[in-house]
């Protein structure tokens, strides 16, 4: 009897998460799988597609996550979807990081307001879902989207390297060192 109670009390509690995850407010955003896939785009400024392409670009290096081996890599990212950091470990070692699969940016119809331009990457087990740098869904399709308040902020720069599988997953970590 007690089991059912405690197996009940786990299921309601796991109602409650669920319910206020859906509740996080929503902001337009503009997905795309590359700069000319928003260039061909008439309602975005071309200026907007570039410099937006470049944000998210020069930000793929500092927060992408990363991983001690290639296999590692491609496991949470797919085969042939991971390339070299230009970071390395203390020891001078590689280390790898998935390719940037698409970006996002601010949507026109809010003239981008609280939206930071930013890679998105996709994981091998979900590999029709965009996700942030910081593994938070963003979408399943380009173009425009609602997006979780919470996924539209700058992602923060990795500072450790994932030694086994797990896309968002805790592992254990390295120090790594630019190079």
């Amino acid at each position: 009897m007690k089991r059912s109670k405690s197996v009940a009390l786990l299921a309601m509690g796991a109602s409650v998460i669920a319910l206020t995850a859906c509740d996080e407010p929503q902001v337009d955003a503009l997905v795309f799988d590359s700069l000319q896939q928003c260039l061909a785009n008439q309602d975005v400024p071309r200026e907007q597609c570039e410099a937006d392409f470049q944000a998210a670009r020069s930000q793929h290096a500092q927060v992408a996550p990363k991983y001690a081996s290639q296999q590692a890599c491609e496991t949470d990212f797919g085969a042939a979807n991971c390339e070299t950091a230009p970071q390395q470990t203390q020891s001078g070692g590689s280390i790898f990081m998935p390719l940037m699969m698409g970006y996002m940016m601010g949507s026109m119809l809010n003239r981008g307001a609280g939206v930071t331009p930013q890679p998105l990457y996709r994981s091998a087990d979900d590999a029709k879902t965009y996700r942030t740098a910081d593994n938070r869904t963003v979408a399943k399709q380009t173009g425009p989207v609602q997006v979780a308040k919470a996924a539209t902020r700058a992602p923060t720069m990795k500072t450790s390297t994932v030694s086994r599988g797990g896309f968002g997953a805790s592992a254990r970590s390295f120090g790594t060192a630019s190079g």
